[in-house]
């Protein structure tokens, strides 16, 4: 452009000097974005204990951020009407004011039992961090304008790049380097001192900004009309589609795995990453991936929508790819639509607030206007909108665009109806990549593309989802998850996610016998037929996670029974469609809450048993497994009461954390790992399951669960594993290598 023309001549009439000062700004653009993207995990890691860790909680912080980052580039945006040296000086100042919060510390308070976490996230957020974010959020775009003026009007764009490796490097290196080795105090400690590094460096940047006169990036030298708002209307939007997906594929990947910042981290990781790719000087690597990418999302779209029970690995992986080339093909197309550097900070606006959508849409609006994650298509379906296509030429191209339409109904009829001698599984495997075949060779057609994206979406599970949302009561959605009922040859079945949470015979005698990991055989079943021997008649049972309700089967006159549950609609769900609560159990209390905030209200001494099983999906949420967390228990059990824990996973050995909590806090512990046999009469209404009995009283644990082959057992800590506390956590060391079976 002729901007860059004159740039370069510019830059060369100030001399060689002028141009050797771009390590400066690379090493300050770094070091923000290095902060910036490192202090979303460690916050949200902090709040664990008092905001628990539900997938939405993490989308909610998600939001927060982006709020703040486009607050942060509205404020560089209203800066830039004034000389650089007007804004360093403000910069600096506002870095210092907000340098007065550190260390970083959570904002005092703890949400009432009927605050909205909707309303409780954001507020603990913006009142944490939210002048540091802010502050930090600014530097990328001023740093690049700065650069400008320093190097007599060089293009700022390429740096845009590496202020999102720095921003991938803080993700990447918080749950590999840093949460592993440091505590949360001293990973406040460690941002500290990188936001002094940042000050000086920013400083630094701003002491070469008189020595560069003015500068050439504005009106003066650069006479480019201001952009309308179609091309900042397609700046917004094809910021918005990234953006959503970042939130989409999260909810998928932290309610099947585990809510943790570990996975939350993966998104937003290569979401930034594409930023790298797509913003970078030299176009290789990004023009590869835009050239790749409407003939890879075919195949990773079916994939990554498949259901995943069963083989959550390859579909996480096929999400996350699906993610990044999506994002690197959108994010280059913004690329190549961006302004003059005279409006850089207009264009990173625009970018910001249509992340800001996007996330409001996948975090705010999806749960309430849809019972599935149908932002998840929707916002693939957008992306095939966008991306950029390519077209087959001659005659076969032709013949085949006329062609591809009725081949795709054809194909598409024939899968959702089932038929064929391949079966459902192979057929609708065949059908998506017959489409794919047509689809790349129609790829020229947006129409063909996307109808072929959407044909890919109803045979991998899209026309499955429709149905069961048709059904009434089938399917349900909260802020903390999609769950659904299903019935099947007699059997009703609850799911959250991928998991299935409890399941009741719909007639017969054994109607409410308990079911599921909660059958007379597994741990909890065990300890609970043998309570009334152990506490006696009127035993005091509490029991932290509800699910179907199938616990309160257990339930014997004179006892009493509380249930503390965090999602209301799950109480609506275990009362209406189940009937444990009403046939076993009427009188027994349910309180609404996350239950470690409500048991901390709770009087000492309150229980003699205390059940822990709280899932999210597959996930146990950590902060109900730290030290703490255990010495609240202790403190609300009776002296010689008994905590049962739930551990079964897919993908955790929980085991080394409620050993070290049980080292750590005085505990007498013993683990039954129960195995329900495949294709056995029982395997149908019974799953396997782990339960760990814990108790201060060594006599009470001999009681409840004797020691004998095959049964309960000692559990077995891991060497050198420190165990979870509120101020450190890492699930690293308890990855399985392969599923438990």
């Amino acid at each position: 452009m002729a901007t860059a023309a004159l740039g370069a001549g510019a830059a060369d009439a100030l001399g060689e000097d002028r141009r050797d000062h771009g390590w400066l700004f690379i090493g300050a653009i770094l070091t923000g974005s290095f902060l910036l993207f490192l202090i979303q995990p460690m916050v949200a890691r902090m709040a664990l204990p008092r905001l628990g860790g539900a997938p939405a909680v993490w989308n909610s912080a998600m939001l927060v951020y982006q709020a703040l980052l486009l607050g942060g580039y509205g404020y560089a945006h209203l800066l830039s009407r004034f000389t650089p040296r007007t804004q360093s000086a403000v910069q600096l100042l506002l870095l210092a004011l907000a340098g007065l919060m550190l260390p970083i510390t959570l904002s005092g308070g703890t949400p009432g039992p009927d605050v909205s976490p909707v309303l409780w996230v954001p507020w603990l957020l913006l009142s944490s961090i939210g002048p540091l974010f802010l502050a930090v959020a600014a530097q990328a775009p001023l740093l690049q304008r700065w650069y400008g003026a320093a190097t007599g009007g060089r293009d700022p764009y390429p740096l845009y790049a590496a202020s999102n490796l720095g921003s991938f490097a803080g993700l990447l290196a918080y749950p590999f380097l840093v949460e592993p080795r440091l505590a949360l105090t001293g990973q406040s400690q460690f941002w500290s001192l990188g936001y002094v590094l940042l000050t000086v460096l920013t400083l630094g940047c701003a002491l070469v900004l008189p020595r560069a006169g003015v500068d050439r990036h504005d009106a003066g030298f650069d006479p480019s009309p201001a952009p309308g708002w179609r091309q900042r209307g397609l700046w917004v939007v094809l910021a918005f589609v990234p953006s959503g997906l970042i939130l989409s594929t999260t909810t998928f990947l932290t309610t099947d795995i585990v809510a943790m910042p570990l996975l939350w981290v993966a998104p937003l990781g290569l979401y930034l990453l594409s930023f790298t790719f797509a913003f970078a000087e030299r176009r290789g690597a990004a023009a590869l991936i835009v050239r790749a990418a409407p003939v890879l999302m075919l195949p990773l779209v079916a994939l990554a929508v498949q259901p995943v029970a069963g083989r959550p690995l390859p579909t996480a992986l096929a999400a996350l790819a699906l993610l990044f080339i999506v994002a690197v093909a959108l994010h280059a197309r913004l690329y190549d639509a961006r302004p003059s550097p005279r409006h850089l900070t207009g264009f990173y606006l625009a970018m910001a607030l249509g992340g800001a959508l996007g996330g409001a849409f996948a975090a705010l609006v999806a749960p309430l206007a849809f019972d599935w994650s149908y932002e998840h298509p929707l916002l693939l379906l957008a992306a095939a909108a966008l991306v950029p296509l390519w077209r087959l030429p001659g005659a076969a191209g032709r013949m085949i665009v006329l062609a591809g339409p009725v081949l795709i109904a054809l194909i598409v009829a024939a899968a959702l109806a089932r038929i064929g001698p391949f079966g459902a599984a192979q057929g609708m495997t065949l059908a998506a990549l017959l489409i794919g075949v047509i689809a790349i060779a129609c790829a020229g057609r947006r129409a063909v593309f996307v109808v072929a994206v959407l044909g890919i979406l109803l045979v991998s599970g899209g026309a499955d989802a429709l149905s069961l949302s048709n059904q009434p009561g089938a399917r349900m959605r909260s802020y903390f998850g999609i769950y659904t009922v299903r019935d099947r040859g007699g059997v009703r079945v609850l799911a959250h996610g991928t998991t299935a949470h409890g399941l009741q015979r719909l007639a017969g005698p054994e109607r409410l016998r308990p079911t599921s990991y909660y059958g007379p055989d597994a741990g909890i079943g065990r300890v609970l037929t043998a309570l009334p021997g152990i506490a006696g008649p009127r035993a005091r049972v509490g029991v932290v996670g509800l699910g179907a309700g199938t616990l309160a089967c257990y339930a014997r006159p004179g006892q009493q029974w509380r249930f503390f549950e965090i999602d209301p609609l799950m109480v609506r769900v275990a009362r209406t469609r189940f009937s444990f609560l009403s046939g076993c159990a009427p009188g027994a209390g349910i309180v609404i809450g996350d239950a470690r905030l409500s048991l901390a209200r709770a009087r000492p001494g309150s229980f003699d048993l205390l059940a822990l099983d709280a899932f999210s999906s597959d996930a146990v949420p950590m902060h109900l497994l730290t030290g703490e967390a255990f010495a609240l228990y202790r403190r609300v059990l009776a002296p010689n009461g008994l905590l049962l824990v739930h551990i079964t996973n897919r993908h955790l050995r929980l085991e080394p954390v409620i050993a070290q909590a049980a080292l750590a806090g005085g505990w007498s512990a013993r683990l039954l790992d129960h195995r329900v046999r495949p294709g056995t009469p029982v395997a149908r209404l019974e799953n396997s399951s782990i339960w760990v009995a814990l108790s201060p009283d060594p006599a009470v644990i001999d009681a409840a669960a004797p020691r004998s082959p095959g049964g309960w057992r000692a559990l077995r800590p891991m060497p050198g594993f420190a165990g979870w506390s509120d101020d450190y956590g890492s699930i690293l060391p308890l990855i399985r290598t392969g599923q438990r079976q």
